[in-house]
């Protein structure tokens, strides 16, 4: 067990966070299904709710501001089966771990979401979700469509926020049902109306488009999310801000357009810079140009009048005489220091080459002298190899006359071999009748084997 000393004792506050801190890191965003149990609603808005399944219950809180942006036609009430989207996180107050809501929906909705990602799949493929195909928005649009609902809070927030921030844009909007039956294929089409009547080469060239609607469940939102849509949006000569539903919204309209917008609101406020900023900024250009060019102005006074003041341009003759004069004496100082820095270059060359002709001579006498003392040892080396190879040659010849099989002959011996030249060492090796042959010292002679004829003991 470690030591006192070796201790890390942590408080219940710094253990939650640590908690906490690991849960969001490790778990963060998930979606959970599950039943609804102990709903309660509280005077501040906030709602509170467990999430159980026949094994396990989760705490959960959905904050009034979240709440505010579901579905108004889905009710939250015990028994009612859920799927919640939402952050893990400690609540440290009570110690336990819940869920923190940002979207919900009704269980049932699982389909739409298999469709929803097959069809995002689909259509990332063909590339109508690439980057590459994003354009930037105008700096500064002067006509601006409008692809939304005629009635709520949408168009109004939107017109609201244009007039504030640049009262004299122009607008256009283009009606259409945002859910529903139909919705799709109207939405695509006020595109396709605004790419045609509105386009580049139309009366009312329109600069930008924003295509969006407010929250909803994801049944609210599924106009956006048809293929007819993506592929208009997607294909619009005119960039194009998708802003449908919440910040946590994601419809295959966002993927499609060229930005997008958590809003409507925002889509209005990132469309247009406030007017005020640009006059401010056109201003404070006006303003460093106008000093600018005042600068420019008071320089080019400077100079003239120091021009005017000037005694070239009043007796010019005279200056140039002048110059003339200082041209004559630089040329003579010129050609007595040319002849000056000739004659020292030629002093210094000839000091080089007498200096030369010594180190010459010197290494000539050198490699002479070397050549001598290595002629001599070359020599001396050659007789003393010479001596050594005949000194050895002798040995050599005198082991070669004593290992000669032929020497023997001269004391008296002979050698025996048959007629196909293979030695006799034995009686056996010369059956009678054969005829073998002996070599003496002196020659050889041929003899017939007879069987009576006894071995001659040595």
């Amino acid at each position: 067990m470690p030591t006192p000393s070796d201790r890390k004792v942590l408080s219940v506050s710094e253990l939650t966070r640590q908690i906490r801190q690991t849960l969001e890191d490790e778990i963060g965003r998930v979606w959970v299904e599950g039943e609804i149990s102990n709903f309660k609603v509280y005077g501040s808005g906030h709602s509170y709710f467990v999430l159980k399944d026949a094994g396990a219950q989760l705490n959960a809180v959905l904050f009034a501001g979240t709440r505010s942006g579901l579905s108004s036609s889905l009710r939250l009430e015990d028994g009612k089966r859920v799927r919640a989207y939402g952050e893990i996180t400690v609540f440290e107050g009570r110690g336990q771990y819940q869920l923190k809501v940002q979207k919900i929906e009704e269980a049932g909705l699982g389909e739409l979401m298999q469709r929803f990602e097959e069809l995002k799949r689909k259509l990332q493929a063909e590339g109508l979700f690439d980057a590459e195909r994003k354009r930037p928005l105008p700096k500064l649009p002067q006509r601006i469509g409008l692809v939304t609902s005629p009635t709520g809070a949408v168009v109004h927030d939107m017109l609201t926020i244009f007039g504030r921030r640049y009262p004299n844009l122009q607008i256009r909007l283009a009606p259409v049902k945002v859910q529903g039956a139909g919705a799709a294929e109207e939405i695509a089409a006020a595109v396709a109306l605004f790419n045609r009547a509105c386009g580049p080469g139309s009366a009312w060239p329109a600069d930008l488009l924003i295509v969006g609607r407010g929250g909803g469940s994801l049944e609210d939102l599924w106009a956006f999310n048809e293929e007819v849509v993506a592929r208009a949006v997607a294909g619009s000569a005119i960039p194009v801000i998708s802003a449908v539903g919440h910040e946590v919204d994601f419809s295959l309209c966002d993927f499609a357009a060229d930005l997008r917008a958590p809003t409507p609101s925002a889509a209005a406020e990132l469309a247009v810079a406030p007017k005020a900023e640009l006059e401010g900024e056109v201003a404070r250009c006006s303003r460093e140009l106008r000093q600018a060019l005042q600068r420019c102005a008071g320089e080019l006074r400077s100079r003239l009048v120091a021009a005017q003041a000037s005694a070239f341009l009043r007796q010019p003759k005279r200056m140039i005489e002048r110059a003339a004069q200082c041209v004559d004496t630089l040329d003579l100082r010129l050609a007595h220091a040319a002849r000056q820095r000739v004659q020292a270059e030629r002093q210094r060359a000839e000091q080089a080459f007498g200096r030369l002709d010594l180190q010459r001579e010197r290494r000539v006498r050198q490699v002479e002298a070397r050549l001598a003392l290595d002629s001599r040892r070359l020599t001396q080396a050659c007789r003393l190899l010479t001596e050594r190879t005949r000194v050895k040659t002798v040995a050599l010849e005198r082991q070669l006359a004593l290992l000669n099989p032929l020497a023997v002959l001269e004391r008296g011996y002979s050698v025996t071999r048959t007629a196909q030249g293979a030695l006799v060492r034995s009686v056996g090796d010369a059956a009678p009748g054969t005829g073998i042959v002996t070599q003496v010292k002196d020659g050889r002679f041929e003899s017939v084997v007879k069987p009576d004829v006894p071995p001659v003991a040595l």
